[in-house]
């Protein structure tokens, strides 16, 4: 859930956290996209990942499905320099039309040059009706993990409460989501090679947990793979809720659909609530994995939400750790 487990990059291997919810400024003609990529510590391997924030030949997207075609008709995607003398700068672009949905490289420019936040204080860049900000955060994600990991003895406490992780979060206008519910999910994408060959889908993600679900080479082709292709997936998600959760065959292939295509659902007209309607930063999204996992056998870990959350943009906290220069 932390980490991808081929030991390949970390900054772009780990598990991509989308959240979205309505303005906490109270701006109701905005939405905050936030991805979350790059944890500061990994379960498999263990320990610390790198001091780097983003990776410089990666690109980072939130991708937006406007029409209910499961495929991006507006893409933000953000570049990196390379981190040279313990600074960074993050180029910020929006793709729309038929060009979202593919990996050629364009778009618009929105913002560029902007410093990496490092530190306590959290650097913000404005363009027009467009806010952003990429860098080190406080983990907004609370769960007991190692509880999870024994059997669902939740005896550890929440694993994120002292963690940091990569952070890019984007205010953009409700009004370039267009009128209806619109579909969330963000990826990481690395070089084919190192001669330019094109692009690799590194990871993907939306609603939170979904990884768990899947194992081997089968969670190596959900990362690679896009949500309008995401019914493959059902019957691998079923089998993981009758086995875990004593499912019957049909209700775990109904719950399993419930899941698939990998989007979060989000109507900006409505104030975010997970699961029904985006994501906030205080939703419990961990108690409701659980008791879907388990067919409601579980239904909390006993970890409640983090309270450093800022009351301004970018509304996470600062991070734990501070990295020096």
């Amino acid at each position: 859930m932390v980490t991808r487990t081929n030991g390949e990059d970390r900054r772009c291997h780990t598990i991509t956290r989308v959240l979205t919810s309505d303005s906490r400024a109270g701006d109701p003609d905005k939405s905050i996209l936030i991805m979350n990529v790059h944890p500061s510590i990994g379960l498999n391997p263990p320990g610390p990942t790198t001091a780097e924030p983003f990776a410089p030949e990666a690109r980072y997207e939130l991708r937006i499905d406007t029409d209910g075609g499961a495929v991006a008709n507006l893409t933000y995607e953000v570049r990196f320099s390379s981190f040279e003398g313990g600074e960074q700068r993050a180029t910020l672009r929006r793709v729309e039309g038929a060009q979202a949905s593919e990996t050629d490289e364009g778009g618009k420019v929105i913002l560029e040059g902007v410093p990496v936040s490092t530190g306590h204080e959290a650097h913000v860049a404005q363009a027009g009706d467009h806010r952003f900000f990429a860098g080190w955060r406080s983990d907004p994600f609370f769960f007991d993990v190692l509880g999870t990991l024994n059997k669902f003895q939740f005896t550890s406490g929440d694993f994120f409460a002292d963690k940091d992780t990569c952070s890019i979060v984007l205010e953009v206008p409700n009004s370039l989501l267009g009128p209806k519910e619109v579909g969330l999910w963000a990826r990481t994408l690395v070089p084919a090679d190192s001669a330019g060959g094109g692009w690799i889908q590194a990871d993907r993600g939306a609603r939170p947990n979904q990884t768990p679900f899947l194992a081997g080479e089968q969670n190596d082709a959900y990362l690679a793979g896009q949500p309008a292709d995401d019914d493959r997936f059902v019957p691998i998600f079923a089998h993981a809720l009758e086995h875990t959760g004593g499912y019957s065959p049909e209700e775990a292939k109904r719950v399993a659909g419930k899941l698939l295509p990998d989007l979060l659902r989000y109507d900006p007209k409505r104030p975010a609530s997970f699961p029904d309607n985006g994501r906030g930063l205080i939703d419990d999204v961990s108690d409701v994995f659980l008791a879907i996992l388990t067919n409601g056998k579980v239904t909390g870990d006993n970890v409640g939400p983090h309270d450093d959350f800022l009351d301004e943009f970018p509304y996470l906290g600062p991070p734990h750790i501070i990295r020096s220069k």
